[in-house]
């Protein structure tokens, strides 16, 4: 009977064993405040939004310092954003494939050593590569850190973790131009990238400390690497950002080499989709967009970040081409935005689950359009100190964005679908946000040369008004200078006016289109507001 007994119990044993032993390392995991998770995987994301704020502001000095034109120094930008859009959607294969800790890890400590590269960078050259390493470290932590955020903690609290976790992701743009001024004006350019490695040294030790990867990770079979998959990724990504940096250098579609790329951007998107659909194991699995919630949480964050990053990054511009702020000092002026932000999540986290998201959505909607009308009525007598309101007011308004919008978005979902939809999330923000920027560039260009034809045709030089003017200032300089110069310096005085002036209206016509994207999609949300169904909204 023994020896009957015995081949059946060794089993049973062993099974037992195994499962005691996983559960206790379930326990423990759950044992973890998830606010410690959040912390951990908040810091990686920060680090990684702060950093392509202050390059922004750094590349004047990065031109300057490797013997570059402006023009090249973009691709300073460029380079960093292309890797960036080719990882984010692939990030949730490779956590699966690799296991989200250990990636996430990996992405860090890469952005991390990349960062130091970039800061100690010889050339130009060296520098695109050492960006080209850190976007594709960079690109996976924005979707692994919300994911794994999202399933440290129930759905009624995810609200009050997005809130914190908005804190890297919405804040970081606004603290970035202050803390990256500050950086190239008291010590250099490449101290914009050192501030990462500490950073990234404290993320590293809490990640390994204190995340854990869920079972369904462990024990995720995942398919072959889609090759072909990835190939379309790197095209239409690659082709897309090339035309929104490049698109008004070359006055877009009037140059051959921009239809080209349009023409390979379409064919390789589509292609893309169609393949990502049909295949078996996709590299981005895009069934995930038939959740109606996290379909319309896509279009609302697409929208979001055109508004947004035109206001961000227009009001600094305009603070140093129009009024001649110095990087620093236009970070100051803004920083109030950050203020605002800070102020706000505290309180969208604790009433965002116990009123309709929706709502604040709406109100979130219209406060910001609000703020960009007010950004609308700037003038060249204007103080630091004119906008401090709006600027802070805008801030908080941030908050009531991207904490409801991301808690809609993943209400409906599964775990695990979480990984994959965060990346597109995260991707269909930030092509959002290239595509604002690049149309309010566009704008402030074509309109300023508007505006300047319209001034110079209202004041013709042979009015009367023109000459008495000329005279006057040829007047003032003909005692500073020599009699013969005075007449130029009058009439190159003027043009820089009238150039000024033409700016400064061009900087009014796009903050006032951005109210009015802003009133539109409040507009929308409202006429869907008795029709949930429409817009794919459930009770959370």
């Amino acid at each position: 009977m023994a020896t009957l007994v015995e081949p059946v119990t060794a089993p049973r044993v062993e099974i037992a064993n195994a499962a005691r032993s996983a559960a206790s390392q379930t326990a423990s995991a759950r044992h973890i405040n998830p606010w410690i998770v959040a912390t951990s995987v908040m810091l990686a994301t920060f680090m990684e939004v702060l950093d392509t704020a202050i390059a922004s502001v750094a590349l004047p000095y990065i031109a300057g310092s490797l013997a570059a034109s402006n023009s090249e120094a973009t691709w300073v930008l460029t380079s960093y954003l292309i890797a960036n859009a080719v990882v984010l959607p692939a990030a949730n294969w490779f956590g699966l494939r690799f296991g989200r800790k250990r990636f996430l890890l990996g992405c860090v400590v890469l952005f991390t050593i990349s960062s130091f590269l970039c800061g100690a960078a010889p050339s130009l050259g060296f520098l695109l590569l050492a960006r080209v390493l850190q976007g594709a470290g960079g690109g996976a932590l924005q979707p692994i850190s919300q994911a794994v955020l999202l399933e440290s903690f129930p759905p009624k609290k995810r609200g009050a973790a997005m809130a914190f976790f908005g804190f890297g992701v919405v804040v970081a743009p606004v603290l970035g131009p202050t803390l990256g001024g500050w950086l190239t004006d008291s010590y250099s350019w490449r101290y914009a990238f050192y501030i990462n490695i500490p950073v990234g040294l404290l993320a590293v030790y809490m990640i390994s400390r204190f995340v854990h990867d869920p079972p369904y990770i462990k024990n995720a079979k995942v398919g072959a690497f889609d090759n072909l998959g990835f190939a379309l990724l790197i095209l239409w990504t690659g082709s897309l950002q090339i035309i929104l940096d490049k698109g008004q250098e070359d006055d877009w579609f009037a140059a051959p080499w921009i239809r080209w790329a349009a023409l390979i951007l379409t064919t390789t998107l589509f292609w893309f989709v169609a393949h990502c659909w049909r295949a078996k194991a996709p590299i981005v699995n895009l069934h995930v967009l038939r959740n109606r919630n996290f379909r319309v949480g896509c279009s609302l964050i697409f929208m979001l970040g055109v508004a947004i990053y035109i206001t961000i990054t227009m009001l600094p511009l305009f603070y140093q081409e129009v009024l001649g702020y110095t990087a620093l000092t236009a970070g100051i002026v803004v920083f109030p935005r950050g203020v605002g932000s800070m102020l706000g999540l505290p309180v969208i986290g604790i009433i965002s689950h116990k009123m309709d998201n929706r709502y604040l959505l709406c109100a979130g909607f219209i406060v910001f359009g609000c703020c960009s009308i007010a950004f609308g009525n700037v003038n060249l007598s204007m103080g630091p100190l004119t906008l401090l309101l709006p600027i802070l007011v805008t801030g908080f308004a941030l908050s009531f964005f991207f904490v409801p919008i991301a808690s809609m978005a993943t209400s409906t979902l599964h775990n695990e679908q979480i990984g994959n939809a965060t990346g597109i999330f995260n991707l269909l923000r930030n092509i959002g946000g290239s595509i604002g920027i690049s149309m309010a560039e566009t704008a402030l260009v074509r309109r300023s040369a508007f505006h300047q034809a319209r001034i110079a045709a209202s004041t013709p030089q042979t009015s009367t008004w023109f000459q008495q003017s000329a005279a006057g200032m040829s007047h003032y300089f003909a005692h500073q200078l020599s009699p013969g110069e005075a007449p130029s310096t009058a009439l190159g005085m003027m043009y820089r006016g009238l150039q000024q002036q033409a700016l400064l209206w061009s900087f009014i016509d796009v903050f006032r289109w951005t109210a009015l994207l802003s009133f539109l999609a409040a507009a929308a949300r409202t006429a869907s507001q008795n029709s949930a169904a429409a817009w794919g909204f459930v009770k959370w």
